[in-house]
């Protein structure tokens, strides 16, 4: 007997899962779309990954909002499949149980399915369900909730045993880091004054505070290169010349970056940018821009600061050193359900590619 088990602890009541799990249309956002029907009916699974065929379902038990048992057929092949809810102290467990009585299967295709349709979509439509009863109209300013964010714990623990444990967070925070693109700029503004200055310059920049400092210190400097000036006017260009071009070709050396979405949801996806450094000298300053689609907003991001405007979402961190890389992971939410990645991406100027 081949046997899959998912278990999934979520955030929402069991009349809430319920009801996901047996009203035709939620049914249809998150799984498959069904015919009508009281105690047979059939699923459109033909082009889901783990089923060759539509299913046809007959249930075989039926308590609300506690089991809910039916019987699969699908291209030759039954199945028995039990959902059991059971009340936590923060909502349900929900376990999913499916046994082969006939025919065979992919038994590792089969489980990913339950996977991602239990443990990502099922979610997905829970918290939207939840967010149809928060008021919005309240009179002091701000929502009385936010759409909450799904996060996977010990994906790889999951993986291996079958057993993919969620927990769905009950709120998302917009991170505004409009401080760190400000002291971007900030040092953006001075480069130009080296370039046109000899290398003592920057000496004379911070003696702009006390004015009768800077010529006295000043003025010995000229006169005393004047002395000398006829038969070391030449040489000293040379050398000043020569050590520029080498740090600039080094520092200026292009980033690249990889895009990946790494976890697909019904309202929004969790996208992956690594960065690297290709060049043997650090990068103390780098961006990566992602821009959403209209109505996305980013959620929970590790690896990097972010300040979204508008649809742009500017990434900066700490220094890159040279052939070093960064992963930066970000959660996304975006209305539309086609989406399940960002309209754009590049570091510095350079567009990310696929990883």
């Amino acid at each position: 007997m081949i046997e899959i088990v998912t278990e999934v602890d979520l955030f929402h009541p069991p009349a809430r899962t319920w009801r996901a799990l047996t009203e035709r249309a939620l049914l249809a956002k998150w799984f498959a779309d069904s015919s009508p029907g009281s105690d047979r009916w059939v699923l459109a699974t033909a082009a889901l990954p783990g089923y060759d065929t539509d299913t046809e379902v007959e249930t075989v038990e039926l308590r609300a909002p506690h089991r809910l048992v039916v019987r699969c057929r699908e291209a030759g092949r039954a199945t028995r499949l039990a959902c059991d809810l059971t009340p936590t102290a923060h909502g349900t467990r929900l376990s999913v149980r499916e046994v082969l009585e006939e025919g065979d299967w992919d038994a590792d295709a089969r489980a990913e399915q339950h996977e991602q349709a239990v443990t990502g979509r099922l979610p997905a439509i829970l918290d939207w369900l939840a967010f149809q009863n928060v008021d919005l109209r309240r009179a002091e300013g701000g929502l009385t909730a936010e759409l909450p964010v799904v996060r996977l714990l010990g994906e790889e623990r999951r993986r291996s045993r079958r057993r993919p444990v969620l927990l769905a967070a009950g709120a998302v925070t917009l991170l505004a880091a409009a401080g760190a693109a400000a002291a971007l700029w900030a040092t953006g503004d001075n480069p130009s004054a080296p370039a046109a200055l000899p290398p003592s310059a920057p000496l004379a920049v911070p003696s702009e505070a006390e004015p009768a400092a800077r010529p006295t210190t000043a003025r010995p400097t000229p006169s005393a290169s004047r002395r000398s000036a006829s038969p070391s006017s030449s040489p000293s260009p040379t050398p000043s010349r020569t050590p520029s071009p080498t740090p600039s070709t080094v520092v200026t050396a292009p980033l690249s970056a990889t895009y990946e979405t790494v976890n697909d949801r019904l309202f929004g996806y969790r996208g992956e940018v690594v960065l690297r450094n290709p060049g043997p000298a650090p990068r103390p300053e780098w961006t990566v821009t992602v821009t959403l689609h209209g109505g996305a907003t980013v959620g929970s991001v590790n690896g990097a600061e972010a300040a979204q405007d508008g649809s742009v979402v500017t990434f900066t961190g700490a220094a890159l050193p040279g052939g070093g890389s960064v992963t930066i992971r970000f959660d996304v939410r975006d209305p539309d359900p086609s989406h399940n990645a960002p309209a754009g991406c590049a570091a510095d100027s350079t567009p990310c590619t696929p990883a």
